[in-house]
């Protein structure tokens, strides 16, 4: 569904899927910290009208929003500033509708009020990135609802166009000229990881791919590279389930983090000597 603009200003897009699970279970998934981050990104969520979510998207990049409409297990709004006062407030409303056969339909709708087109390509960036999350959502909640989750996240910044950014990381992770259903493995001197392609991106997502793993421990890894405020963003997301994920997830945490920085050392600032 492309972006609806409305007379009233009003821009909006829609995005929504089916999953397994009663409502209470979708909300549990959709609607605590704990939920959010067992297949989106690190996140805090005081679960109440007027409470904080905060939402961690790598290093000094935490999104804050407010709860402005709270009713468990149906909807809640979150609502979040884009940018310098005077700068437009997303909405971002998801909804859980009751299906039949134990399933539920989770929709999201992110909106803002602009005269201008100055924010069409955030809202187009997160109709097409709405998806590979939400197929990580179904994931977890097919095959490992109820189940601690680990995740972490590993990010890197590149000067680069967002295409040879990817280059770098695919040919150095060997995701390059992967199809879905292909086995994958770690190649030498990054922490094993084993598993087989869930699906690859499309459109401005197009440089990522999303992995359902079985080594260290079941769960699937988000792997990607986009461009964000100027820069490249190079990022390893990895959700594992289950009461080995932790120990696992940790045992290579530096190893993880050093291989990132020495493949994608920060930037330095303009004019300033390293």
């Amino acid at each position: 569904m492309s972006m609806k603009k409305e007379a009233s200003g009003r821009r909006s897009i829609q995005v929504e899927i089916e999953v397994p699970g009663t409502p209470e279970e979708v909300w549990q998934a959709i609607a605590t910290g704990p939920g959010i981050s067992s297949w989106f990104v690190p996140t805090r969520m005081e679960e109440r009208q007027g409470g904080e979510v905060m939402s961690n998207f790598g290093p000094g990049m935490d999104c804050p929003a407010t709860i402005t409409s709270w009713e468990p297990p149906k909807q809640f709004v979150a609502e979040s500033a884009l940018g310098e006062p005077g700068t437009p407030t997303m909405a971002s409303e998801w909804i859980v509708e009751a299906r039949a056969g134990g399933r539920c339909l989770v929709r999201v709708v992110n909106s803002l009020f602009s005269e201008k087109d100055d924010w069409d390509n955030q809202l187009n960036g997160l109709e097409q990135g709405w998806p590979t999350y939400f197929r990580i959502l179904r994931i977890y909640l097919e095959n490992y609802k109820g189940l601690p989750c680990t995740a972490l996240q590993f990010v890197g910044f590149s000067t680069d166009s967002e295409a040879k950014a990817w280059e770098k990381a695919g040919e150095a992770l060997d995701l390059l000229k992967l199809a879905p259903g292909q086995t994958w493995s770690t190649p030498t001197g990054f922490p094993r990881m084993v598993g087989k392609v869930d699906s690859l991106g499309k459109g401005c997502h197009s440089n990522t791919v999303l992995l359902q793993l079985n080594t260290p421990a079941p769960g699937t890894a988000y792997i990607g590279a986009l461009a964000c405020g100027g820069m490249v963003v190079v990022f390893v997301s990895v959700y594992l389930y289950g009461d080995k994920a932790k120990a696992a997830l940790e045992r290579d945490e530096s190893a993880r983090q050093q291989w990132m920085t020495e493949v994608f050392p920060m930037p330095s600032e303009p004019g300033k000597s390293e």
